[in-house]
């Protein structure tokens, strides 16, 4: 087993190699880098919109039952704020598009294989590293830290509304008090978390198309592999860059 995972590894790692390879020739694949950003980006919103806004709203309603009592209500929108910005938002966008964006690449890269459409391009000396991985997996790096921004922003602003609804905390007092505590790190730092989920998901979303064998079943398997494996690779990710940011601090 254990050699198997690292065969695993290591196959990857050779798979990325040849992707990033043809890195320069970006360019030339503009419009399917756009096609992706749209799939990938435009088209995660409304789940993204959806997720944040009840982030935002559990957040607060833990804050209020947790924290009500000995924690000062100016406080309240500094901790919604750096609850989404450093964990929440990238995280859940990751898990997100993992779901959504994963599954879906992993599934039509596994059908162009077992249906010999790769090979196809490979007969017309077109390579499916340029053509096909690299747009999906740039397009990922891309969207993920947009769509973790907009996340944050529907997120504390769903927080808000609780505290308004409950305590009567206005507007301009709530983001005044996020503002007084704010530090440019918290965002950095989920911005950095999100760009690297939106390349482990579509690098393995690619990885494991590209490896998939035997029909409509073989398609399940590979997109379940992606599922799985970029869930716990996202949260994993979470931890290893939550460490690295916090060294000073441990």
């Amino acid at each position: 087993m254990n050699f198997k995972i690292l065969a695993g590894i290591g196959a990857y790692t050779l798979f990325i190699g040849r992707v990033l390879k043809h890195f320069p020739k970006l360019p030339k694949r503009w419009q399917e880098l756009i096609i992706q950003l749209k799939r990938i980006g435009f088209d995660s919103l409304f789940l993204i919109t959806i997720t944040s806004i009840f982030t935002g709203l559990v957040v607060a309603v833990q804050i209020f039952y947790q924290g009500s009592y000995y924690i000062p209500k100016n406080l309240f929108s500094v901790i919604i704020g750096k609850a989404n910005m450093i964990e929440l938002a990238p995280v859940l966008t990751g898990l997100v598009l993992t779901g959504k964006v994963g599954a879906s690449i992993a599934a039509e890269i596994g059908t162009m294989r077992v249906s010999e459409q790769i090979d196809a391009l490979q007969s017309m000396s077109i390579s499916p590293e340029e053509f096909l991985y690299l747009p999906r997996i740039i397009a990922g790096v891309i969207s993920a830290p947009l769509l973790t921004i907009y996340a944050n922003l529907i997120s504390i602003i769903a927080g808000w509304f609780f505290t308004w609804m409950k305590y009567g905390i206005r507007f301009f007092n709530f983001f005044n008090d996020m503002r007084i505590y704010f530090a440019p790190f918290d965002l950095i730092g989920g911005i950095v978390k999100a760009i690297l989920f939106g390349f482990l998901i579509t690098s393995l979303a690619c990885f494991f198309g590209d490896k998939t064998t035997g029909g409509a079943e073989g398609v399940g398997h590979s997109t379940m592999q992606t599922v799985v494996y970029s869930s716990v690779g996202v949260l994993v990710l979470d931890f290893l860059v939550a460490i690295m940011m916090m060294a000073n601090y441990l």
